[in-house]
């Protein structure tokens, strides 16, 4: 077979053309979220992503386009994999509980030893300047539209008689994404997970009760 395809240059060539590539796009991928977690969108230079992708920069080009599209791509792995407990944790069936889970999915995420400190989403968005002015839009969108699927959330529990009347779900779901932001902020200031754990309990505790 093989001096068959020594004397077939233009099938090789072909051949050559539709392999697939020599590396793994998922594990590249995957090797990308964690340079971003680290150093954020910015901080985060080509030489560092390629380096720790272990692919050059036509690879990269070629498999994810340009450095702001395989930052979107990232935090689409990032939503699905590491912040996977968020959306779990809506489907709780008491409002507390879900809350609950939130907050202990922030501290056990950071309880990973795999995983860089802090949260991506805050990370990502440290010194954005305005040449990078659409992924600092891309990353309070998705902000957003996470408090967004929170106070959805606890509307439910409103009517369903799961919060007190006087309860508002606009002020509990910004209160939400209050303190997750600080503790990925701790978080990466060092904050070890039984510190992150204890701020998670003192917010539950101003939980409103029926």
């Amino acid at each position: 077979m093989l001096c068959l395809l020594i004397g077939m240059k233009s099938e090789t060539t072909a051949a050559q053309l539709g392999r697939p590539r020599a590396f793994d796009p998922d594990a590249a991928l995957e090797r990308a979220m964690h340079v971003f977690w680290a150093k954020g969108y910015e901080g985060a230079a080509l030489s560092d992503l390629t380096r720790a992708m272990r692919i050059n920069r036509p690879s990269l080009y070629a498999a994810f386009g340009n450095k702001e599209q395989l930052f979107r791509k990232v935090l689409d792995r990032y939503a699905n994999g590491p912040l996977a407990y968020f959306g779990k944790a809506l489907a709780a069936p008491k409002a507390r509980d879900v809350i609950e889970q939130i907050f202990l999915g922030a501290a056990k995420m950071a309880a990973n030893p795999r995983n860089p400190a802090g949260c991506l989403m805050v990370q990502g968005a440290l010194a954005v300047g305005d040449a990078a002015r659409s992924v600092r839009k891309e990353i309070a969108a998705r902000r957003i539209a996470s408090e967004v699927a929170v106070r959805r959330r606890l509307r439910r529990a409103k009517r369903e008689g799961d919060l007190p009347r006087n309860a508002n779900p606009a002020e509990l779901s910004a209160y939400v994404m209050t303190v997750l932001q600080g503790m990925a902020v701790q978080g990466a200031d060092g904050a070890s997970p039984d510190q992150l754990r204890r701020v998670a309990q003192m917010a539950l505790r101003a939980w409103p009760k029926r």
